[in-house]
Order: C-alpha cells, then structure tokens, then sequence
C-alpha cells in the first residue's frame, strides 16, 4: 500500500514542489489549506484537498477527523503555538510528523563553515528564526518524553520562478533595466545558497515517509555557492542588463532605512552561509542541482515577462534604495 501524505499547506513555493514530488513518488497525497485558488501553482489533479483554516482549532480538527497518516508534513507552522495544537490533533495518528523549520536558525554570526546540521541554534536578530528554534526544541521535548515521531527539516534560501531572491524584489530588476543602479548589501562578496524548489522537492523525498528519518534533523539546500554579487549579476543579466551598476551599502544601515526587512538581513542574508547537506543526501542518492541559478533567474525573468500585471515595483521600496544610493554611491 502506497504511504499515506499529509501536506499542511502545499500551494506555497517549498510545499507546491513536495506535494507534485511525493506524487511521482507514488505516494497518496492529500492537502490540507484553506482551499483558495493556487494560480501559478495549482495542485496537481490527483491530490485530495482538505479545506480548513489552520488557524482554527476546531475547524483543523473536524477536518482531519479520525484518520491516521503515514507521514504529516507541516509549512505552516510559524511558532510553537501552532505545533503544539498539531501535536495534539495527530499524536496517536503519524507515523512521522515533519516539521519546516529554517536554515536561518543557525548560530548567527556564523562562526565555521561549513554549517552542519548539529551546529547551534541562535538567532538574536530576527524573530522569525527565534521562533522556528522555539518549534523545533518543542518538538523535540515531545519526541524524547513520548516518541513524538518529528522529523526537522531546515531548508535556507529556497526560490521558483514566482520569487525574485534579491533585495526589493521585482522592484530591483526593474531599476536595472532602466539603467538605475541596484542596491546590494554589504560588498557584495559573502557567500549565500540558493535553491530551486525542484531541487529542494527531490532531497525531501528521501525525508517524507521514511521511519528512519524520524527523530533527526536535516538542512536541506542545493550545493551552488554565489558571491551577491553574483546572484545580482546572473539575475541583471537574464533581464537583459549585461553591465549592471551595483552599489554595495552595510546591512545595519539597509535594515536601518527598509524596517520592513524585520531582521531577516542581519539575521541571515548579511552572512555568509555554506551548508554540509550529506546526511539528507544520504537519504536519497543521485542528488545533482538541476537548476543552477543561472537558469533560475532567466526563469524567473521569463515568468514575469509573461506576466506583466506581476511587476509590482514598490514605491516605498524604490524610494528608499534612491537614498541610500544617493547617500553611498
């Protein structure tokens, strides 16, 4: 009998690749969100939805019912509130629970690389990453009390062609196609990783559904590592820009002028980050990075060429990078 797959979520960018994953895989896939349209990524035709809002107990409740589940894989778990409610609706009922905290939860500042999937949890900048760390010492607590069956997966910085992985987004790439220049923080040269959702999809394969995943922890990224200025670069380029004007202002002043980055720079994007990926690889054999981002950002220039009414620029953004550039150029 083929495993039985619960995806909390599953439209998302890291979700909507697991869920069509785990469907080649032959698994029995059901879905459990609020059931609004996906748009560019729908499910896929042979998956059962459930619809419920996760934010409510009851309504999560009644819509799960009495079924049990070979493996639940929960995106939408955001802090140890959420988990715990999940705990209690499934425990009896999962033969593996998994759990999508963040890369971003490692020890910052970074202090050795590359990053392993044992190394310290702290995050003093950015609340979103304290409370990831929050989730996974709460399940954890559950699995070593009472066999709580969780699995941790940590991926960083996960895109499709519907993200734009760079500062301001989409709002960037149209100041380089009009000759304006984009903003990068820092100089421009610490390390970051990226990876295409596909990618993500086909190493949480060898977690999903697998006993002998339950009880650890895993980072799971693509093995590419680019310099921001390379990511700025690369995405210049698949946007037509061939010389591309970057200038290159210290995070702590870009969180300072963009409040609205709440931390997820000096928190994160400010270091450089290289990850041992081994263990997940080990799950599942033959990994190979389909989707350098060089591809990914003609994908995504693609996209949103063929979709015009998707180019948001930002005003409040476009005006802020205008004056840290006049200020820094």
């Amino acid at each position: 009998m083929n495993p039985t797959v619960l995806f909390l979520g599953g439209t998302g960018v890291i979700s909507s690749a697991c869920v069509a994953e785990a469907v080649t895989l032959g698994y029995d896939v059901t879905v459990l969100n609020r059931g609004r349209a996906a748009g560019v990524r729908p499910t896929p035709a042979d998956v059962r939805t459930v619809v419920a809002d996760l934010a409510d107990d009851a309504a999560v409740a009644a819509a799960v019912g009495e079924r049990s589940w070979d493996a639940v894989a929960d995106f939408m778990s955001f802090d140890a509130s959420r988990l715990a409610r999940n705990i209690d609706v499934f425990r009896g009922r999962v033969g593996q629970y998994i759990f999508i905290s963040s890369a971003s939860a490692y020890a910052k500042p970074v202090l050795s690389l590359p990053i392993l999937d044992s190394s310290p949890l702290r995050n003093p900048y950015w609340q979103y990453s304290r409370d990831k760390i929050a989730g996974e010492e709460l399940l954890t607590s559950h699995y070593r009390a009472e066999g709580f069956p969780a699995t941790i997966v940590r991926p960083s910085h996960t895109y499709d062609a519907t993200k734009v992985p760079v500062l301001g987004y989409w709002t960037q790439v149209e100041r380089l196609r009009a000759g304006r220049p984009a903003v990068v923080h820092g100089d421009g040269t610490s390390l970051w990783t990226l990876t295409y959702n596909t990618d993500f999809a086909y190493m949480f394969g060898g977690v999903l559904a697998n006993p002998a995943a339950v009880g650890e922890a895993y980072t799971v990224t693509g093995d590419e590592v680019l310099t921001w200025n390379a990511v700025y670069t690369e995405l210049a380029r698949a946007a037509g820009v061939s010389e591309p004007e970057l200038v290159h202002v210290a995070s702590d002043v870009l969180e300072r002028e963009l409040p609205e980055l709440g931390g997820g720079l000096l928190g994160d994007k400010a270091h450089s980050v290289v990850f041992d990926c081994s263990k997940v690889r080990a799950l599942r054999p033959g990994f190979v990075q389909r989707v350098p981002f060089r591809a990914g950002a003609r994908r995504i220039v693609d996209f949103y060429d063929a979709h015009p009414e998707l180019k948001t620029i930002d005003p409040v953004v476009d005006a802020a990078l205008d004056r840290v550039v006049a200020r820094y150029r």
